[in-house]
This record gives C-alpha cells, structure tokens and sequence, in this order.
C-alpha cells in the first residue's frame, strides 16, 4: 500500500492541505465493428461498466457495405491495462467482429456540432468573424439566434465553442469523434 503525505501550507487563512495533482486521464478512441442486432449495444456497453469505465462519447453508424454490420467508434479515459481486459472481453462476445484500440495510431478524426447562439444584431459581426476563422457555417438565421454547424477535431471544437461561450450559447449537440485508419489499416 502507498501512503500518500500532504504538504501543509502557511499562506492559507484556512490553512488547508495542499493535494496533489490529479494523474491525467488517458484518453482512448476504440473501433468494433459489430453485427447489426439488436441488443449488441448494451452488451459492448456492460463490459465496459463492469470494469468500471465511463464512456464519454460513442458513436454507431451502419456499414455502407451491408447493412449486416455496424461500426462503434468509442471514445473513453482510464488506464490501458483495464482497457487491454476491456477490449478482449469485447472481442469474445458473439456479435463483435473485432475491436482496435486507435491510441497512437495515424488516423484521421472528425467530430461535428451543432450550436444555438442567443444573439442580437450587434453581435453577429463578432460571432461571424469567430465563425469564420474556424470555417462554422450558418445554418439557421433567426431574429434573436443563429445556429452554426461546424466539424474538425476535438481541440478545434472545444477552443471554438471556449471563444462563442461569451456570447451566450443557448443549445449545443455535439456527435462524438469518429475516425478511420490511415491507408489500408483496419479501423
């Protein structure tokens, strides 16, 4: 067992105990491609819950293909030893076909989101600008709002909607990432 010590700090009027910074979070991005059937889902999802591991973006979209299978782009955080478990127990269930893990692979990675901007008139010229610079496209014009559609990856997105929270988002979607293998690699 590791005992963990805590610096006490002086400047504090509450003189609270400094802690630790908190490990980052690996971030993952794992492909299975699936039968389509239904319930498939919820047993891919129940692996990953029964170790303990949140699911913080998943996507399902059909084979174009056929439409006999389906392809889950899974975008999770935790340890890769627990995922490793994770990703072999997926692989063992009836329905999955395969599942990778893209971490430090070269693929190509795309998320879109959709947001209602609260605007006036007077607002729009700094909005459309922002817009613009990250290639949005208006969507909808309202009096009182404007919805934008705009797609790239993640660190795109997140400093996008960082620069319009000012001005007042009233309603965002945001898909999740999908991505796709460089070349002829399996995704």
């Amino acid at each position: 067992m590791t005992v963990t010590s805590f610096e006490r700090t002086t400047e504090s009027p509450n003189d609270k105990a400094t802690l630790p910074p908190a490990a980052p979070a690996h971030v993952h991005t794992i492909s299975i491609l699936v039968r389509n059937k239904p319930g498939v889902l919820v047993r891919v999802a129940l692996v990953f819950s029964r170790r303990g591991y949140n699911i913080e973006s998943l996507v399902v979209s059909p084979d174009v293909a056929t439409a006999e299978f389906s392809r889950m782009t899974i975008t999770c955080s935790g340890d890769p030893e627990t995922l490793e478990q994770i990703i072999k127990q997926c692989t063992k269930l009836i329905d999955v076909v395969h599942a990778i893990d893209h971490t430090g692979q070269p693929v190509i990675e795309t998320e879109i989101a959709l947001l209602k901007m609260r605007c006036q008139l007077k607002e729009r010229t700094e909005i459309l600008q922002i817009a613009e610079h990250y290639k949005a496209k208006v969507v909808d014009y309202g009096p009182e709002s404007l919805i934008l559609r705009v797609y790239g990856e993640s660190e795109k997105l997140d400093s996008f909607l960082g620069l319009l929270r000012p001005f007042g988002i009233a309603e965002l979607v945001r898909s999740g990432k999908i991505l796709m293998a460089r070349g002829l690699e399996t995704t």
